[in-house]
């Protein structure tokens, strides 16, 4: 899927250094997709092709945040790296920076933004990684009584886990896919997400992070089982199905 991989890695215990180590534990950091605030990048620094965002958080208290913490930007899991009142920095690397929007980011830009789930947070999107699987793109808003539908341009390659009323995630924001039809599908966002979220900005050619669901993500590799150690095994097809007893492959076939 072309998945990127994210920026977000967790110091030592609560962002603590060992005296003469930098010590980093590769942990998974989850979100649910409702953004706590609409920030902005103030600075954009080039570092040998990798990038530094510092990111002014709006609305979004940092006191409880602590180096090495994750926040999703945008839907993409980024480290905080330095801290400075309103503000975080975190390095991008430039496999994110080619395979999301962060790479078209540029100072002033406003972005959503997310804290990493804790246990005492309440889930009230659905479970999200952080690990944009494709870039999509705005095909048309229109306005629906007080809320606005939306038609969005999957990649082909992801158009197999977008299911009508199921989750998808643009821009880091948890929301219910209301019709798909191939690889485009359709959202209505209520007045209160087109205000706290960067939706009220989307216009027509506005290319959006996309994060499918998990589920539908881990079902296709349980459902290949053995075979999802071939090198070859990309994808379920009809064939595979009928293969394996999920689908007749001859509909008259009781």
């Amino acid at each position: 899927m072309g998945t990127a991989s994210p920026d977000c890695w967790r110091l030592g215990r609560r962002g603590a250094k060992i005296p003469g180590t930098y010590r980093q534990s590769k942990l998974t950091s989850m979100f649910t997709g409702i953004i706590q605030a609409i920030g902005a990048v103030h600075s954009i620094e080039s570092r040998g092709g990798d990038a530094r965002l510092t990111l002014a958080t709006g609305k979004l208290s940092l006191g409880e945040v602590v180096l090495g913490d994750s926040i999703a930007v945008n839907g993409v899991c980024l480290t905080a790296v330095a801290l400075d009142g309103a503000r975080f920095a975190a390095d991008v690397s430039r496999e994110t920076l080619s395979l999301t929007t962060l790479g078209e980011l540029r100072p002033g830009s406003r972005v959503n933004l997310e804290k990493a789930l804790t246990l005492a947070t309440p889930l009230g999107g659905h479970l999200v990684s952080g690990h944009v699987d494709g870039v999509g793109e705005v095909l048309e808003r229109r306005q629906d009584g007080r809320s606005w539908r939306f038609r969005i341009q999957a990649p082909a390659g992801l158009a197999r886990y977008i299911a009508q009323k199921g989750s998808i995630c643009v821009d880091g924001t948890s929301l219910t896919v209301n019709a798909v039809q191939g690889a485009i599908f359709e959202l209505n966002i209520v007045p209160h997400t087109l205000t706290e979220t960067l939706f009220g900005a989307y216009q027509t050619g506005t290319r959006v992070n996309l994060e499918v669901d998990l589920v539908a993500r881990y079902l296709e590799r349980l459902v290949l089982g053995d075979r999802a150690a071939s090198p070859a095994a990309t994808a379920i097809t009809p064939a595979f199905l009928a293969e394996h007893g999920f689908l007749r492959s001859n509909p008259s076939d009781p």
